[in-house]
């Protein structure tokens, strides 16, 4: 196998999902190819004890660590791939579980497909991601033969009939997000109305009930967001701040156009003059969901109360 192969593994509880992954791995291990698994912690010990000694050499993270938010898994298999140059390589990676809020389950989609994109010059690497069929939503599962180009499970591996192809890694860029569950408190702002915006968000933290630590990583990213737009969104933008039962969400609107899908997911390059604001907010907020259009672009961070 050369290139990228990103497979939607199909399976319906603990003992097909063993069946699975562990001759996935056993034989990876078996021809010296280097191995991550990255799925939740119950699973990991699964696969550590069916293996029977063989996952020595196998990288295992647990998925509640490593995407959380879903936006920094692409990150942690770009150093996975970086680390093994000239190696074949093998992954597990489960992002979607039946825990799932509403609005991380919509992200881990569209990372889904930013996979495809993410590693299309990939030399050889077979990516799994199993699906548990008796847990997800048939939607759920539905949306992964779209965004994964192979299937495997049930009837053996074969080519996914539903496969969106190269284009259907960047609808979700441009696909809508729900309005707010309750009114927003907005506050416009151009470079002259950043410390108002900061002590606004400040305030909005506090109210909410965050601790002063998690207070400071929402002014942070909020206000990385807010200078990319001053800088590089048309000088101005629009913030809006709202409470949820679980969570205060931060909005900010600007007429800026991100054209690169991966924005975000990778740490730019010493001397970049845009990137690092958006890589900020992914590493120290729960959720960030960007959407871009002809009009402008939006950027939503989620912080759980």
């Amino acid at each position: 196998m050369e290139g990228f192969r990103h497979e939607a593994f199909l399976y319906a509880g603990e003992e097909e999902f063993l069946a699975g992954t562990v001759p996935f791995v056993a034989d990876a291990v078996e021809a010296g190819e280097a191995v991550m698994v990255v799925v939740d912690g119950p699973k990991l010990d699964l696969l550590r004890s069916a293996l029977n000694g063989q996952a020595g050499d196998v990288v295992l993270a647990d998925m509640r660590e490593v995407g959380a938010n879903p936006a920094r898994i692409i990150p942690a298999w770009r150093d996975f791939v970086s680390a093994h140059p000239g190696r074949k390589l093998r992954g597990i990676g489960e992002p979607i579980g039946p825990g799932r809020k509403h609005a991380e389950l919509r992200e881990c989609h569209r990372h889904e497909a930013l996979l495809n994109l993410a590693f299309a010059d990939a030399e050889d690497f077979w990516l799994m991601c199993p699906y548990d069929t008796e847990a997800l939503d048939p939607a759920v599962v539905a949306e992964a033969e779209h965004s994964h180009p192979h299937l495997s499970g049930g009837v053996g591996r074969r080519v996914s009939p539903a496969w969106a192809g190269p284009e259907g890694v960047t609808m979700p860029f441009a696909e809508p997000l729900p309005d707010p569950v309750t009114t927003p408190s907005d506050l416009h702002f151009d470079a002259l109305a950043l410390p108002v915006l900061r002590r606004f968000v400040t305030g909005m933290g506090r109210a909410a009930g965050l601790v002063e630590s998690r207070v400071s990583d929402l002014l942070l990213a909020v206000n990385e967001v807010a200078t990319n737009s001053v800088r590089h969104g048309g000088g101005r933008g629009l913030l809006r701040v709202w409470r949820e039962p679980d969570r205060l969400v931060c909005e900010v609107h600007d007429l800026g156009v991100i054209e690169d899908p991966l924005a975000g997911r990778y740490l730019p390059e010493a001397g970049a003059s845009s990137g690092h604001g958006l890589w900020i907010a992914n590493q120290v907020c729960d959720l960030v969901q960007l959407r871009s259009f002809a009009h402008g672009s939006v950027v939503r961070v989620h912080m759980y109360l």
